[in-house]
């Protein structure tokens, strides 16, 4: 990027900082900050990628700013936005534009499946602009490491699309873990239910259709023939592009324990479960898996024991005589808060009932709010890469590489290296293709 663009850049998010604290756009706890109060002078210029399914909502929650650009590689899919939104540029390719429209654009929220993540943030943040991006950040451990790294350096505000984070019964959750209404905590179960995965193979290869890029759909994993079996959904069930169901759930189910216990980055990660070698599969993302996560003391909390599992908890419930609630059970000395996105339920070893502790964590202006006021020079947002969801992301795909070896490993976070599984590796770090290759940061 030449200097004059950086200056372009540099100056207009100096523009939209200054304008967000004029209008009092800082978020204080106070409603008084709405979008559409202000002049559109003042509004974020926002380019989306990807606003089909999960995009077409996330298109929603930040329409109240500029929406100056749109790109998509099925124009059916984003049909809809497009017609809505038809004064936005219409694009395929993400990097063309960043080419035509990158001095005007100022965020950028990244919709796209999983493989497809890590280019557009990566680029969109090297050049100075925010990122919303959704869950699971990244479709590697690398990756996500490599995003959180250029987030700091670029000191740019992002955003990992953990909606549910906003939640006010997640909050009150969070506030029962802390408040020491079961002791201190040792030891987490948390889980995402049913078996979606193993897809059968695919047996028929028509042609591709006229409204999809299928090539710019790839991008930059290995190109293979195009199936019905892997668009527009049912991607996320092949480990070429997506990363199963825990990669799908797990940034919002583990947002729970991490944000209770101030968890970072796990020091080893194993299996509860030892994978039977007919459920490891090459392609396909598995129907259930059981993985642990161990982590130090530090932030306050105790050494903690974290499992999680693509499968039923209610095993765990019932040997904790725990009320069976939502997806994750904390396990304390002196009882047990089984806790979901909308509340919790406590349960005191000695039969009293467990009182609730005071409302401590502020409402949220709304998550998507959240995002909008940091990138305008406000607090950072609950979900940011550097301070929160990076690790957060980071822990579930090791889980997932954990699976696919068959076996745990050390976790050397801060070098990111494994210890004791070589095979491992490998599903750390991916091999991009040809034209996509990229610089370590």
């Amino acid at each position: 990027m030449s200097e004059q663009s950086t200056q372009a850049i540099a100056s207009r998010r100096q523009f939209i900082k200054n304008s967000a604290v004029i209008a009092g756009g800082v978020w204080v706890g106070s409603p008084a900050s709405n979008a559409s109060n202000r002049s559109a002078n003042e509004k974020l210029n926002i380019a989306c990628i990807g606003v089909g399914g999960r995009g077409s909502a996330n298109v929603g929650g930040v329409s109240s700013e500029n929406i100056i650009a749109m790109c998509d590689v099925d124009e059916s899919k984003a049909g809809k936005r497009f017609q809505e939104f038809n004064k936005a540029g219409k694009f395929k390719d993400y990097r063309v534009m960043f080419d035509k429209l990158g001095n005007e654009i100022d965020a950028v929220v990244i919709s796209t499946p999983d493989h497809t993540h890590f280019h557009p943030a990566r680029q969109a943040m090297m050049e100075g602009k925010h990122v919303y991006c959704e869950k699971p950040l990244a479709h590697s451990a690398w990756e996500i490491r490599q995003l959180t790294k250029i987030a700091e350096k670029m000191d740019v505000a992002t955003q990992l699309g953990n909606q549910r984070h906003a939640n006010a019964g997640m909050a009150r959750a969070v506030e029962a873990v802390q408040s020491g209404m079961v002791g201190d905590i040792k030891e987490v179960y948390c889980a995402v239910g049913g078996s979606r995965g193993m897809p059968p193979m695919p047996k028929e290869f028509p042609s591709i259709p006229s409204h999809l890029d299928w090539d710019l759909w790839q991008g930059p994993v290995v190109q293979r023939k195009y199936a019905p079996d892997y668009v527009p959904y049912k991607w996320r069930f092949w480990w070429d592009y997506g990363t199963g169901e825990t990669g799908n759930w797990g940034c919002h189910i583990l947002d729970i324990p991490y944000w209770a216990l101030g968890l970072k980055h796990p020091t080893r990660v194993d299996l509860d479960v030892i994978p039977t070698p007919d459920s490891i599969d090459a392609y396909r993302t598995p129907k259930s898996m059981q993985t642990r996560l161990q982590y130090e003391a530090e932030n306050g909390h105790d050494a903690v024991t974290l499992h999680w599992w693509h499968g039923s908890l209610d095993s765990v419930f019932a040997k904790h005589n725990a009320p069976k609630y939502g997806n994750t059970l904390f396990v304390g000395e002196h009882g047990s808060i089984s806790a979901g996105f909308d509340g919790y339920k406590a349960h005191l070893k000695d039969g009293t009932e467990a009182k609730p502790p005071a409302q401590s964590i502020p409402k949220s202006p709304g998550f998507y709010k959240e995002w909008i006021n940091a990138c305008k020079g406000g607090p950072r947002s609950t979900c940011d890469f550097v301070n929160y969801s990076g690790a957060l992301a980071e822990a579930v795909l090791l889980a997932n590489a954990a699976f696919r070896a068959g076996e745990g490993f050390d976790w050397d976070a801060p070098s990111f290296k494994e210890h004791g599984n070589s095979k491992v590796s490998e599903y750390l770090r991916p091999e991009f293709a040809k034209g996509w290759e990229v610089d370590e940061i």
